[in-house]
């Protein structure tokens, strides 16, 4: 295939696809079908949103060495064949051909009929309608592979690191774009546009989350998007969103003040940072998910409001197609697994007073070192940053 557009080559593919069937083994799966398109991306190259519109499939058996095959909507094939280095490519006319049967015929010409079938069920690429079909018409028991497939891409190589870092680099403009643009009497619309248009003029792919970007009443939304609110004098104004690069994504997440605000939303916003900071200092390699949000809650704590931090205190981020960009790590009670170098991810903190009509959420993105987090885009633990 011409591969134009192809960001690994065939071998970091070869490499990565070994680690997925012996995932699958240990799963006892004698195939994977998976449907999602971040798993599409990473093991066969194929860079495409569509999954979530149009049904695709991604056939391998865990035991053969042979190149995965992959089943798209005829007018997304162009699409694969810049992208991916599969030379297995099978065609389906939407609305006209059975997609799970082409799947089922797939899966008997790699002999695995009958089989333990992987398959990402947790993906919003695989709606309920879709399942039944497959469940119907695939002779073997689907098991739920979203964990373990989504696992592989906890820690980054080099070569991913990098894109992460591109993809920081045009977060931070968005940033910067912020801080010149914000002002009394902007609307969240448009000082949502110029962080936008920033991102996408220093050469931002699009981004899988809407921007979130809401001020003064407002920002006790936690994932509020930008509305005609005018800015006014003294609002606190936060935000998150993305910068994207190869699919990989680096999300900034900041508040600040459009000029001196109130006492409250001061006490506040310093009650996050110290949670924010708190739960930085906890992260080092070989520490526990949980036990880095444990210790962001404590400063919440001891400003008695526990119960305004209702959001999860990080999640890992990576190669991401909407609707979301949270990858399968979540930092967060729960959840034993250990952090580990090479990993990136989300922290925030993050304080809603719905009563008080006031929030705060503060944080970004980093990468873990085998010395501890390097911060690579976002507000971080600094003090409140007064704007105009």
């Amino acid at each position: 295939m011409s591969t134009a557009f192809a960001v690994f080559g065939e071998r970091e593919h070869r490499r990565r696809l070994a680690r997925a069937r012996r995932a699958l083994e240990s799963m006892d799966c004698g195939v994977c079908v998976a449907v999602a398109p971040e798993t599409h991306y990473y093991l066969a190259g194929y860079d495409a949103w569509v999954g979530v519109n149009s049904p695709q499939a991604l056939v391998f058996g865990a035991d053969d060495d042979d190149a995965p095959t992959l089943l798209v909507r005829d007018v997304d094939a162009p699409l694969a064949r810049e992208t991916s280095w599969l030379e297995d490519l099978r065609i389906y006319r939407l609305f006209k051909d059975d997609f799970a049967e082409r799947v089922a015929a797939i899966v008997r010409g790699k002999g695995c009929a009958g089989r333990r079938i992987a398959m990402e069920k947790q993906s919003y690429a695989l709606p309920a309608a879709l399942h039944e079909q497959l469940a119907d018409t695939l002779t073997g028991e689907i098991v739920d592979a979203t964990r373990t497939l989504g696992d592989l891409r906890h820690i980054k190589s080099a070569a991913e690191l990098v894109h992460v870092r591109e993809a920081a680099r045009y977060a931070n403009l968005g940033l910067a774009a912020a801080r010149d643009h914000l002002r009394p009497g902007v609307s969240e619309i448009e000082l949502a546009a110029e962080i936008e248009s920033a991102m996408r003029r220093g050469g931002s792919d699009y981004w899988s989350i809407p921007t979130e970007l809401s001020s003064g009443p407002r920002t006790a939304g936690g994932h509020a998007t930008p509305r005609q609110r005018l800015i006014e004098r003294g609002d606190l104004v936060h935000m998150e969103f993305a910068g994207v690069a190869q699919r990989y994504h680096a999300t900034a997440v900041h508040t600040m003040a459009c000029g001196e605000p109130g006492r409250r939303a001061r006490e506040v916003y310093c009650v996050a940072r110290a949670s924010l900071a708190a739960g930085i200092a906890a992260c080092r390699p070989g520490v526990r998910a949980d036990a880095v949000e444990e210790a962001s809650l404590a400063p919440v704590r001891a400003a008695g409001m526990e119960a305004n931090a209702i959001m999860r205190f990080g999640y890992g981020l990576g190669i991401a197609y909407p609707p979301v960009w949270l990858e399968t790590l979540q930092i967060s009670r729960g959840f034993a697994n250990p952090l580990t170098a090479g990993m990136t991810f989300v922290l925030h903190a993050c304080l809603q007073l719905d009563g008080e009509s006031l929030g705060v959420i503060q944080g970004g993105t980093w990468v873990m070192h085998a010395e501890g987090p390097e911060q690579l885009v976002g507000g971080g633990d600094v003090p409140l940053e007064l704007v105009a």
